[in-house]
């Protein structure tokens, strides 16, 4: 039993617009140079492909929401529909840049390194920021226990979120043909712009999902309550529980033979 998060570009940039807003260290890390050609995966909306157009990037951006791609082709973004674990890439592109967007491939993280290795042209570098170990673990506690109350067996399995650790990812990218040059834990607690409620009618999807939507307003509200006393302050301040896995990666100089 499980239910698909799904993406209203609306929506998220009135709930959540602090996420490419943030996206400003990795892109100091990406250290984009004009006319370089960088594949913006996951780019969403848009917002921060249009950041990399600006500084001289030739770009392409893929999502696999038809929602997100649309808004994105209004900021004049090359946007495609695409999902991250069937990229078609071949060899083409100096870097591959990805913001808050790999901790949606749950089931296959390999397939992802393995499309951005073929993607990269050699020595091409792979940067990017998502979700690590840890991230937003009240919210998720919150959540399944809410749903428990109603009924739902094993919630855990409802968890759409791959949060990887240092040692689990860098391993990954070795595997994957990558040498790994940076890769840190960060934890960052995250203001929500429009609160709480805000963050899950944005996020929590494959939760509300599993329940008849007679019931979802409620389940919001009592996941809302059971995190108030942990990540709400005396000024009514909602922070959510981020914790982000940052890293720099590089293909070899050589090419595979």
């Amino acid at each position: 039993m499980n239910a698909e998060q799904r993406w209203n570009a609306s929506g998220y940039a009135e709930h959540a617009h602090f996420v490419p807003a943030l996206g400003q260290p990795v892109l100091d890390l990406l250290n984009p140079q004009p006319g370089e050609r960088i594949l913006d995966l996951g780019c969403g909306d848009g917002v921060l492909s249009e950041k990399l157009i600006a500084l001289g990037a030739n770009l392409v951006g893929v999502d696999s929401s038809p929602d997100m791609i649309e808004a994105a082709r209004k900021r004049r973004v090359d946007a495609r529909l695409m999902d991250a674990t069937g990229l078609s890439f071949d060899h083409e592109f100096d870097a591959v840049f990805s913001n808050a967007a790999l901790h949606w491939v749950k089931n296959d993280p390999d397939a992802v390194i393995a499309g951005v290795s073929r993607a990269l042209k050699p020595g091409g570098r792979f940067v990017g920021e998502f979700g690590g170990h840890g991230c937003v673990a009240a919210i998720t506690v919150a959540l399944m226990t809410a749903l428990e109350r109603r009924g739902v067996e094993n919630p855990a399995s409802a968890i759409p979120w791959y949060f990887a650790t240092v040692e689990d990812y860098q391993s990954r990218l070795f595997k994957g043909g990558f040498e790994v040059e940076y890769i840190a834990l960060i934890p960052r607690p995250t203001p929500l712009p429009t609160g709480m409620r805000g963050w899950l009618q944005t996020f929590a999807i494959p939760f509300s999902g599993l329940l008849p939507e007679r019931d979802r307003d409620a389940f919001l509200d009592d996941a809302v309550e059971l995190l108030r006393p942990v990540l709400c302050d005396e000024k009514g301040n909602w922070t959510a529980d981020y914790t982000r896995l940052r890293f720099a990666a590089r293909t070899s100089a050589s090419p595979a033979s």
